[in-house]
């Protein structure tokens, strides 16, 4: 308590009591899978695409995990954890020294292509536009193909803003540029030079795709594998695109498949917060899924979700399209409807961006085959693109069916243990349980706003109970506190019907 000793005005901060239960992200993947560099088996934050390709080499030819994050990102996807295997039990990069790029004379610039460009790079120096120019200034056109892709207007000088080293780093994705340290820098002549593509890197074990599903499942001491995603809460759902990648190539065989499959199933049901994006075999037709997913692979999990068929994406590595497993496109599209609509939204009846065809064009009666089992089906649709077609889980329990059911659980539950950490070592009392019951009621008073829970009004969408019924002495002895919540989701309308009936008014017509 303040201290009070001589006459006067006190102004002090009071706690209110409210403190409000913020909504936590419900759209962070993690990948585990092959790649051409970068580091093995830790988790690595990227944000973005380019930051993946300049982390771990971009697509690969022989792995799915570059088409995945691509695909994870071009459908909406914010940021993603990549766990790499396939490579050295220490942790780190494969011992391989990159070959220097070769450097190409402009005057008194040197230029060089940078590491990520797989073709021969021609750079022209022309005048630039207008008349009477002044002499520092010049223009370089980078062409790649035959055709120009980057265009600089620059200047010799150094301080000014379009000096050309300044202005050719910061914006070029092809070429750097540097000088020469001492004496002044000339404007080169009119000139075209071509700059000889980057070495890449020889291919590696990983690369190849050395295959052992110890490395998926890793451990919580090294912060490898599943077992490193353990130490991220952000983390919602996991995707494995490689695995199927090494079954199709003989690398493993269907019991492999199922270990890392149970694993992964086992790692989101152990943390609880997180959903696993599966794959079906590639190259089988509706009843051959149908048959692999009640005897192979018959998983009961309300944390998992399984797709297909394989869809076709252009890889520009290759300059044609290839197809992949459906799992880092799926996780992008769960990620835009959260964004879009919220997570309690089924993340079905969506456009696969990115998607051109599919392994096998299902029709509604193939589907009928694996709906009811929790297959959840990809199929095109004649003016309205390749679109999800079912939004179901693994699991047997009806409760449990559908997915954005799950998701929506996985969020309130994250979202009231991180609000709610107050809560700890408070008094035990009236007090405590009167604030618990209204900061909880306000959260879910806005879920239920939001079109999350199923209700006219919130008395009917949930309940909240934290009172001496609920808390005897005995549990306030214990140092525990309980609190009750039920809520209720809103199911998606998975099944439209519309009744039509033929009838006519012939009451009427007598009674006039």
């Amino acid at each position: 308590m303040p201290s009070y000793l001589s006459p006067g005005v006190y102004v002090e901060e009071v706690q209110s009591g409210a403190r409000p239960i913020e909504g936590v992200g419900t759209a962070v993947a993690a990948f585990v899978g092959f790649a051409g560099q970068g580091p093995f088996h830790q988790p690595t934050l990227v944000t973005n695409w380019d930051q993946y390709a300049r982390t771990f080499g971009g697509f690969d030819a022989d792995n799915h995990l570059g088409h995945a994050v691509y695909g994870y990102f071009a459908n909406g996807g914010g940021s993603a954890y990549i766990v790499r295997v396939g490579g050295p039990r220490d942790g780190a990069a494969v011992p391989v020294e990159r070959p220097a790029p070769t450097p190409v004379q402009l005057g008194a610039l040197t230029i060089a292509a940078l590491p990520a460009t797989s073709a021969d790079v021609t750079v022209e120096v022309t005048d630039v536009d207008g008349e009477n120019p002044p002499e520092d200034r010049f223009r370089l056109q980078v062409s790649q193909g035959g055709q120009v892709t980057e265009t600089f207007d620059v200047s010799t000088r150094r301080n000014v803003r379009g000096y050309v080293v300044t202005q050719v780093n910061e914006r070029s994705k092809l070429i750097q540029v540097t000088e020469q340290p001492d004496g002044p820098l000339a404007r080169p002549d009119k000139q075209t030079v071509t700059v000889p593509a980057a070495p890449q890197l020889p291919a590696t074990p990983a690369a190849k795709g050395r295959f052992d599903p110890a490395e998926y499942v890793g451990g919580l001491a090294d912060r490898t594998g599943f077992g490193g995603l353990e130490t991220i809460d952000a983390v919602t759902m996991v995707a494995v695109p490689d695995l199927m990648s090494a079954y199709q190539r003989g690398l493993i065989d269907a019991e492999a498949v199922r270990t890392v499959q149970l694993a992964v199933i086992s790692h989101c049901e152990q943390m609880g917060d997180r959903v696993a994006v599966l794959d079906a075999p590639p190259g089988l037709n509706a009843q051959q899924v149908r048959d692999w997913r009640m005897d192979e692979a018959g998983y009961d999990s309300r944390y998992s979700a399984l797709y297909y068929p394989w869809i076709s994406v252009f890889d520009p590595a290759s300059g044609r399209n290839r197809m992949v497993p459906p799992s880092g496109h799926v996780a992008g599209v769960w990620a835009r409807s959260d964004t879009e609509r919220g997570v309690h939204k089924a993340p079905a009846n969506e456009v696969i961006r990115g998607a051109v065809d599919l392994e096998l064009s299902l029709s509604k009666g193939e589907q009928d085959l694996l709906n009811p089992i929790g297959v959840n089906c990809i199929r095109p649709f004649p003016g309205r693109g390749i679109r999800i077609w079912g939004a179901r889980t693994l699991a047997s329990d009806p409760a449990w069916r559908y997915l954005n059911v799950r998701r929506l659980f996985n969020f309130l539950e994250e979202s009231i243990l991180v609000g709610t950490q107050w809560v700890v070592f408070e008094p035990n009392d009236d007090r405590l349980w009167s604030s618990i019951r209204r900061n909880i009621s306000a959260f879910l008073t806005e879920q239920w706003r939001a079109g999350a829970l199923f209700g006219r009004t919130p008395d009917e969408a949930f309940y909240v109970k934290c009172d001496r019924e609920n808390n005897p002495q005995e549990s306030i002895d214990l140092g525990q506190v309980v609190c009750e919540i039920g809520v209720s989701p809103v199911k998606p309308a998975e099944f439209v019907v519309f009744r039509l009936s033929q009838f006519s008014d012939s009451t009427s017509l007598i009674n006039e």
